[in-house]
């Protein structure tokens, strides 16, 4: 793997290299506890400033409050935002790095003749693209997607290994004891910059598609259920499930294992802490809580015991306010 030149990257980045050389060569980056002379590192949060000052890293990325304290350590550069520098370097390590990938179809990839693969896409090992499905400009499946019939992916997404887009919705209609299968009549149709992660389903909706707005990112292994819609730039980590039909507005974020109710509305902006449960719809933006903090088991029975009871306890007490009054 080959070195950068710190004025290379400052020169593709912007920023203001300080305190060090344009010829020191950086062999990696690498966190600020366990930096060594030949790395890039960088602080995003004042409150590791005590790593700022212990690092051997060759180079810190720091923002200008940060500046003289990295300075008193060695060479830094300053930027307005660290952690997006960061990740701006981190895709310039990999574009001078990594082996150029192949656009095309992979030879053990089945594209049925009637889907639509643009010819800068790439289409990795044993992946599927089914009848009617479009793939866009640059955009790439890993191994093992699956893109089902009529689904359609924008240009640029990154689509990583065991993705199902477009699988039946749970979709069944009660009968005498018997379920009837409703069939999913729609699509799923994805915008341009989405990355879906390892595992994740997509399901296609029952009558009108499910929609993954531009720039959304989804973690690993969740479950986006039909006639879901998805707003642009929102982001979801693992293990978060949407139920059908539920709509969740631009700029959201859902943190790892929460769970959206079907049929529910989230507004732009809606920021959902993990492990959260919606149950119902959000119209504000703003950040929301739904857990139930850990204990240990004993006390959390009593504490749920005593939640059950929260509702007697509320009218005992608007009686009282009512005797109190009339007394």
């Amino acid at each position: 793997m080959s070195s950068l030149l710190l004025g290379h990257i400052v020169d593709a980045l912007g920023g203001s290299l300080e305190g060090g050389a344009r010829e020191t060569a950086i062999d990696r980056i690498a966190p600020l506890e366990v930096a060594g002379p030949g790395d890039l590192s960088f602080l995003s949060n004042p409150r590791y400033q005590q790593q700022l000052a212990a690092s051997r890293a060759a180079c810190v990325i720091v923002a200008p409050a940060m500046r003289d304290a990295a300075l008193a350590r060695g060479a830094c550069i300053v930027a307005d935002n660290p952690y997006v520098y960061f990740a701006r370097a981190t895709q310039l390590w990999r574009q001078c790095n990594a082996p150029a990938r192949p656009s095309g179809v992979h030879p053990s990839a089945v594209v049925d003749p009637t889907a639509q693969v643009h010819p800068s896409a790439t289409i990795g090992p044993l992946c599927v693209v089914e009848r009617g499905a479009s793939i866009g400009a640059d955009t790439v499946l890993k191994s093992r997607v699956t893109v089902g019939e009529d689904c359609h992916v924008g240009a640029r997404c990154i689509v990583h290994a065991g993705v199902v887009i477009g699988a039946d919705g749970f979709g069944f209609a009660p009968e005498s004891g018997r379920w009837v299968k409703i069939e999913q009549l729609g699509a799923v149709r994805i915008g341009d910059d989405v990355e879906i992660g390892a595992n994740t389903c997509i399901d296609r909706g029952a009558l009108q598609d499910t929609v993954i707005e531009d720039g959304v990112k989804l973690d690993n292994l969740i479950q986006i259920g039909h006639n879901v819609r998805i707003g642009k730039h929102s982001a979801m980590a693992g293990c978060v499930g949407v139920a059908g039909s539920a709509t969740i507005g631009a700029h959201c974020t859902v943190g790892g294992g929460a769970i959206v109710l079907g049929h529910l509305e989230l507004a732009d902006n809606v920021h959902i802490s993990a492990a959260t449960v919606v149950t119902r719809s959000l119209t504000r933006p703003g950040q929301y809580t739904g857990m139930f903090p850990i204990d240990d088991n004993a006390r959390w029975e009593k504490n749920a015991a005593t939640l059950k009871q929260l509702h007697s306890l509320r009218e005992r007490i608007k009686a009282l306010e009512l005797a109190l009054k009339a007394a």
